[in-house]
């Protein structure tokens, strides 16, 4: 599909890729470690999917889900798959803390505070990527 931004090269760091989809580090200055799955064939909807793409992609966004924990502890994990822009499948693996700007609201709720959130350095950025690479695989294998 022509202009899908989802299809095109990322300038995000690639945590994880295979030939189906990616684990993209969008590390947002509000929300490090944010992370997104995004199926590489343009696919607008999950019940697009065989039911055996639909489990592998939800393995992959599980197993983000745990590298995230297991790294950072963050206080709560937001999954979500909209694609109201973008109609490519892809899901936002969010990890959210107590002290972000708009706990306990949506990440894209209005702020209620001044973010406490610090900065994903580049030693936790290079764990979160071995961490997510070793979830994923082994979600994958078995």
């Amino acid at each position: 599909m022509a202009n899908c931004v989802l299809c095109e090269p990322v300038s995000q760091d690639v945590l994880w890729q295979d030939d189906f989809c990616r684990v993209v580090l969008l590390n947002d200055a509000d929300y490090p470690a944010y992370c997104r799955v995004e199926l590489l064939a343009h696919v607008k909807e999950m019940t697009d999917l065989t039911p055996a793409e639909r489990a592998r992609t939800m393995r992959v966004v599980f197993a983000v889900e745990a590298a995230l924990r297991e790294t950072i502890q963050p206080d709560k994990i937001n999954l979500a798959s909209l694609g109201n822009k973008t109609p490519h499948m892809h899901w936002h693996v969010i990890p959210r803390f107590e002290s972000d700007k708009h706990f306990p609201n949506s990440h894209w709720a209005e702020a209620v505070r001044d973010s406490e959130v610090q900065a994903l350095s580049k030693a936790l950025r290079d764990q979160l990527q071995r961490v997510v690479s070793e979830r994923v695989e082994c979600a994958l294998e078995g």
